[in-house]
């Protein structure tokens, strides 16, 4: 037997669309992550970039749970006294809360080369609409996905 690694003309890259609207953001995030990168297909090569375009719609109505709401993003300008903060909460509630989902992703992929390409397969809205309906993506229910892999108490 031997071992099957991808080449460029093996992938083949289709459009998802999700609804962020009252999804967990860490769950989202993961979603989103693994798509990013391909491990959903049993053809994945961890050296390419197997991954498929992923339009995420809704990104200002996503939930988050506990205190993390109330926890600060830290960034530094890079000049003395430099340091800023704002929480995920004003993030959410200001004019850029695609930011939040972008950057939960972000983390959720390894630090490298690869990913940073792969998170150019990310688009992320903080509204319903999005231009990319001339792809005709395939929507993915995730709400259905998290209800199935939850416990109930």
């Amino acid at each position: 037997m031997k071992t099957f690694s991808a080449t460029p003309a093996d992938i083949d890259k289709k459009w998802i669309l999700i609804d962020a609207e009252g999804i967990v953001l860490g769950r989202l995030a993961s979603i989103v992550a693994m798509r990013l990168r391909g491990k959903h297909k049993p053809s994945f090569t961890p050296s390419m970039d197997m991954g498929d375009n992923v339009i995420v719609i809704n990104a200002d109505k996503v939930q988050v749970t506990g205190n993390k709401r109330d926890k600060p993003n830290y960034w530094h300008t890079g000049y003395p006294g430099g340091i800023k903060s704002r929480t995920t909460g004003q993030i959410l509630e200001g004019a850029h809360p695609e930011r939040v989902v972008t950057m939960a992703v972000k983390r959720m992929l390894p630090g490298n080369k690869l990913s940073r390409q792969q998170m150019t397969n990310l688009r992320v809205y903080a509204g319903a609409e999005h231009p990319h309906e001339a792809q005709d993506p395939t929507v993915l229910d995730v709400a259905s996905m998290n209800k199935k892999n939850t416990r109930s108490a």
